[in-house]
């Protein structure tokens, strides 16, 4: 089980928007606390809904909160603070990059879901640095070929530098994805399919050397798997699911900022 420090939930609730007052007036700070932590409590087990603790609260008020604060791009927000709270600190390592999916299976509908060999669901698209921490993450269909996926991790970037090199499995062996990352400046990396002819040859065995380095994306992978909610996709809204996840990097970040 995973918990949120007092420091990183006091964190959190900085940044996590107060609901207007009322003529009833407004909510006792506590209220907001427990609800926040109500949202992480469900992303940590893996619950529906109907199963949350009491002690959270009303489960209704806890999961429209959720949706609200999702409508209104707050966890996107919260990560992209996240992220300039590394750079403030210590700064992403970009000098190599790694790029990975994951498969969760979706069971309660809805859009963005694809279907695959093993089923319909989605896919987790994730970028970290050298360190393994995320610079960029995504969710969308099964269905696309992850190749096809890259580009929509680099219009969520959680900095303004771009990756010196993006090192990925052989999935990413594409030539236009190569040449579409040259024109960005990133240099790609990945080991040639077994179908490649000879005088197509881009890659070297020097270049390849970091591709030794790539469990590191596929650690980060297994961290964020370990917020079982999103393991599998309950939620018929992509972007709900999105904020899910969004909420889980920010966690992974703020243990690298605050410990």
């Amino acid at each position: 089980m995973l918990t949120l420090t007092n420091e990183q939930l006091d964190w959190l609730l900085e940044r996590i928007p107060d609901p207007p007052k009322s003529l009833k007036g407004g909510w006792a700070p506590e209220k907001k606390r427990k609800v926040v932590q109500g949202i992480f409590w469900i992303l940590d087990h893996g619950a529906k809904w109907k199963d949350l603790l009491r002690q959270f609260g009303p489960k209704s008020t806890v999961q429209r909160w959720f949706q609200k604060w999702v409508a209104e791009g707050v966890f996107e927000k919260v990560l992209r603070d996240a992220g300039h709270c590394v750079e403030e600190r210590d700064g992403y390592r970009l000098y190599e990059c790694f790029i990975d999916g994951t498969f969760s299976e979706a069971r309660g509908g809805g859009d963005g879901i694809g279907g695959t060999r093993v089923g319909k669901g989605v896919k987790l698209m994730v970028l970290v640095d050298a360190r393994g921490l995320p610079v960029a993450v995504d969710t969308t269909s099964a269905s696309p070929h992850e190749s096809r996926l890259v580009q929509r991790l680099f219009n969520f970037m959680l900095t303004e530098q771009t990756p010196e090199r993006l090192i990925g499995d052989k999935a990413y062996d594409c030539d236009q994805l190569d040449e579409e990352l040259a024109e960005r400046g990133t240099e790609l990396i990945t080991p040639h399919r077994a179908n490649r002819k000879p005088e197509n040859v881009t890659q070297d065995r020097r270049p390849l050397q970091r591709y030794r380095r790539r469990w590191k994306v596929e650690r980060t992978i297994t961290w964020i798997q370990h917020f079982r909610r999103l393991c599998i996709r309950w939620e018929k809204s992509t972007r709900l699911f999105q904020g899910f996840l969004h909420l889980a990097c920010t966690v992974l970040l703020l243990r690298q900022v605050l410990g």
